[in-house]
């Protein structure tokens, strides 16, 4: 795999490079997915609909597989139909499990397991499947990280949980399989033009607040992860392992 400078522009080549994207049929996964896709790999995504012709909007030619990450056996699932892989993207998540306030400690519990427990259960059983990987720069784990990893959000304690402890885990994963040529990072995304960002975006009093904040005085769109993403995933940053890039206009770096 070869990456190539063409001028002021990069463009990356994954040719015959095995992905999995979790949560790849909406937002930043999706951008993700078709990123990959675009750059010559062969691409699986997971959702949670039965088949990849309930998402209408999903163009392209992606390998599917249904996946509830609050359950062991579907992520043991996947885990097991992936006979190649070279990069594992865990994108896939939830906020406000079922529609309920993370307030309530059941609720909690879910959200942590989703943004955590699953991230290392799935990662944990394709590891011996990255581990024969060939592709130049090394296999890779990334995780998706986010503003609530290092700030505290009130209506999210279970996400908020989960995503700080996605990026302790980065680096303890990263000292772990570093000798298996296996590399873990994260991406921590800032404020993304999302469905799950929409309500606030669309809040003139809250999205104003949120943009005097960001030092480029704009919201982010889930390309901005996506280049982010297949950056650390390239033989451009062989050399990077156990960090979180922050991916939010200069959003963390204001007090």
């Amino acid at each position: 795999m070869l990456l190539y400078f063409l001028m002021s522009n990069i463009s990356f080549d994954y040719s015959k490079a095995n992905i999995l994207v979790t949560g790849g049929t909406s937002g930043i996964g999706k951008a993700i997915a078709e990123s990959y896709l675009a750059a010559g790999a062969f691409v699986t995504i997971t959702g949670t609909k039965s088949s990849l012709q309930e998402y209408p909007d999903i163009l392209g030619k992606f390998s599917y597989i249904q996946l509830n990450l609050e359950d062991k056996k579907s992520i043991d699932n996947v885990a097991n139909s992936i006979k190649k892989l070279d990069i594992l993207i865990n994108n896939g998540g939830l906020a406000f499990p079922g529609g309920k306030s993370e307030d309530d400690p059941d609720i909690f519990d879910r959200a942590v397991y989703i943004h955590l427990n699953s991230f290392y259960r799935l990662s944990n059983a394709l590891q011996p499947t990255l581990i024969k990987s060939s592709i130049q720069g090394g296999a890779s784990i990334i995780g998706i990280a986010s503003m609530t990893s290092f700030f505290g959000l009130p209506i999210v304690p279970g996400y908020g949980a989960g995503k700080g402890g996605l990026v302790q885990l980065i680096k303890t994963l990263s000292m772990k399989w570093a000798n298996e040529k296996i590399r873990v990072n994260a991406v921590a995304a800032g404020y993304i033009k999302t469905r799950m960002t929409e309500p606030i975006i669309n809040s003139k009093e809250m999205s104003q607040d949120i943009i005097n904040r960001i030092a480029l005085k704009k919201f982010g769109n889930p390309l901005d992860v996506a280049n982010a993403v297949l950056f650390l995933t390239s033989p451009a940053a062989s050399y990077i392992t156990g960090e979180t890039l922050r991916v939010d206009g200069g959003y963390s770096i204001s007090s």
